[in-house]
This record gives C-alpha cells, structure tokens and sequence, in this order.
C-alpha cells in the first residue's frame, strides 16, 4: 500500500503541466477534411515514431504495415465517423462488425466486450455545463462518448460529442514513455483513468447545484416571497444527475473485469494499476447515488413546506372569515324589515349594535392570534 502514491504518480502526471504541441495533431475534425482520422502514430519503447519533415500524414493502413515490420503499436485517434469512413480501417484491423456498429452510431451503454483478439471499451464522458443561474431548464452535464479498440498491436479510440478531448491525455502519455512502453494496455488504463477523473471534477461541481438548491429550500423565505425553492429547478437537477449515474453505474462492472480477471491483452503491470480506477468509480458512484436520494429528499421538503404554506393561507382565510360572519349575522338579522324587532326605536340601538359588532370581532381575532391563526 505504501507504493501506491508512486505507482499513481507514474500512471497520472499533473493535469496542469504545459506539454509541447505535437507536429500535424489536432484535436477536432476539420470539417474540410474527407477523413474522420484526427491523428495516427506508432510507437515503439513508448515514444512516438518521428515522420521525416513535409512527409504525407501516416494512413491506418501503413501505421499498421510499419509496426507489423519493426514492432510497437500504432494508436489511431478519431472523431465522430461515418460508416464508409471507418469501414476502411474496420477491415485493415479486422474489428469486428457489432463492435464497429457500435461505434459508428454511438449512444451505447459502458461496457466492455471481448472479440477474438480485440477488446472494445465503451466510456461515457461527462462534461459540466457551467451556467450562471440554474433554472427549470439549464442543462448541467452534457454527455459524451469514447469507444476504444484494443488489440495486440494497435488501439483505435473514436470520441463522439463535442468535448472529452484525448489532445491532453495522448501529450501526458507521450510525456512518460516508460509507461507508454508497457503498450495498449497502458493507454486503455490511462483513458479509463482520464474519463473517471472527469466524473470525479462534475461531480465536485454538481455537489456545489445541490448544496445552492438546498440552502434556498431551507433558508427563511423573504417578505412576500413563496416558501421554499423551486421544484422545477430541483426536478430538472434530478434527471441530470439521473444522466450523469447513467454513464456511471454500468461502468462498474467493465472496471472490476479489468481490474480483477487476467485478460491476455492486459499487461499484468498494468492491471494493478485499473484497481485505482475501479476504486476511484466506485465513490464517484456513492457519490451519485446519494445525490440522488439527496434530491429525493429536498423535492419531498419542498413539497410539503409548500403543503404548509398552503395551510397557513386556507388557516387565515377561515380566521378573517370567521371575523366577517360576526356583522354579517348581526346585519343579517336587523335587516330583515319586521315592525316589532328589539331596539329598533331606542335612541342607543345602533351604537350598541356598532360597538358589539367591534367588541365582538376583537375579542375573536385575539383569540385567534394567540392560537397561531393570524
């Protein structure tokens, strides 16, 4: 246990370290471009094979031709492609079809599956959408995907969604190339690694919505304002946090296979290094999960804090309503036109009548005070 900050260390540098930018690497497709390829190298005792100046990009099929002939693997990047766009690469690799499907349309679950020599890894990424007030309608985590095509000489990594970016990841690896070396496997565990972190950075900030969502419930509601929050606000946080444990908690198990069976196209060194990952997943998950009962929590006070207001109005209608049936009985009574009524011809009648009315409506809205009515 006492080597595991060493071990972390090797396996993720500082995020924040500024790293060169590497020659003919971009991070997007070019939407000019007729290729959804957005880099493509091969590598050998974990640094990146250097293309002699003005030389033509490296195409899949030569990236493999040359580790075929003098060893290392190759790792080709790419961004949303189309089915004719990677049916070429399909066949130079041998993927096969169900995978390549799969990555071709996206919107799949976590998962990890074994094809002859090939594992195919699918990640949910998470992205946190900053906004400045959350509302009934703000989008709080925006969802990506990364599949990843490990084999015994190559890794293909195809990104879907606007961000998750690999730029980063593949500079930090091509930044230790001792752990480069260990090869497919070591860049499987650092993409696993690099989409965990992620979950860990939104849920952080999804914490800070909710405790903001919770203090407004519970917080004393100003003069002439509703008591307690918004429940559109609070339900529309719900379902993102419903979405973000959507990309969580089927990950799980995919994680604990890599980290817990032996699998040929592992390396055992590296294997060791997927238990930090699954355990990392693993409070993510505690995490998101009691955000949602959380949730679930301050929806139901929120509910019934506007259940009490609602009985404190319907408390002071009946009280003012209960006063007003005082001079609507009296004036009923001596607004009926019979000629023999009581005090009608005494000089004192109205003012008697006037000043029980008052009396009367005093003493029923002290009353009603003092029990917490008004």
């Amino acid at each position: 246990m006492s080597m595991l900050p060493y071990l972390r260390a090797a396996v993720r540098p500082a995020l924040r370290r500024s790293t060169p930018a590497q020659p003919g690497y971009d991070t997007t497709r070019d939407p000019s471009a007729n290729s959804a390829v957005v880099d493509c190298a091969v590598y050998r005792d974990g640094r990146r094979a250097v293309r002699a100046p003005g030389a033509p990009c490296l195409t899949p099929r030569e990236a493999l031709r040359e580790v075929r002939a003098d060893g290392g693997f190759a790792w080709i990047g790419l961004h949303e492609p189309t089915e004719a766009e990677f049916a070429g690469i399909a066949a130079v690799f041998g993927l096969h079809p169900l995978a390549v499907e799969d990555a071709v349309h996206a919107h799949q679950r976590p998962k990890l599956e074994r094809y002859d020599d090939t594992l195919f890894t699918v990640f949910k990424t998470i992205h946190y959408v900053e906004h400045a007030e959350l509302t009934a309608t703000s989008e709080v985590v925006e969802t990506g995907e990364v599949m990843c095509f490990t084999g015994p000489d190559f890794v293909i990594t195809v990104r879907h969604g606007g961000h998750g970016s690999l730029k980063g990841l593949r500079h930090r690896l091509q930044d230790d190339p001792a752990l480069l070396a260990k090869g497919p496997s070591a860049v499987l565990h650092s993409l696993a690694d690099h989409v965990v972190d992620g979950y860990i950075a939104v849920a952080a900030a999804v914490q800070d919505d909710i405790d903001e969502v919770e203090s407004e419930v519970f917080a004393a509601p100003a003069k002439g304002s509703a008591r307690g929050g918004d429940a559109g606000r609070i339900y529309q946080l719900k379902r993102e946090v419903l979405e973000f444990k959507r990309a969580v908690s089927p990950l799980l198990r995919p994680m604990e296979l890599l980290s817990e069976r032996p699998m040929r196209l592992v390396e055992p060194d590296i294997q060791k290094y997927f238990r930090d990952v699954a355990d990392h997943l693993a409070r993510v998950h505690e995490q998101v999960v009691g955000f949602d009962e959380l949730l679930n929590s301050i929806l139901q006070a929120n509910l019934a804090q506007a259940t009490v207001a609602q009985n404190e109005d319907m408390r002071k209608i009946t009280s003012w309503a209960a006063i007003i049936a005082v001079p609507t009985m009296i004036c009923g009574v001596y607004g009926m036109n019979f000629e023999h009524m009581p005090e009608l011809q005494w000089r004192y009648g109205y003012p008697m009548v006037m000043a029980t009315i008052a009396g009367t409506c005093f003493t029923i809205h002290r009353a009603l005070r003092r029990h917490g009515w008004l």
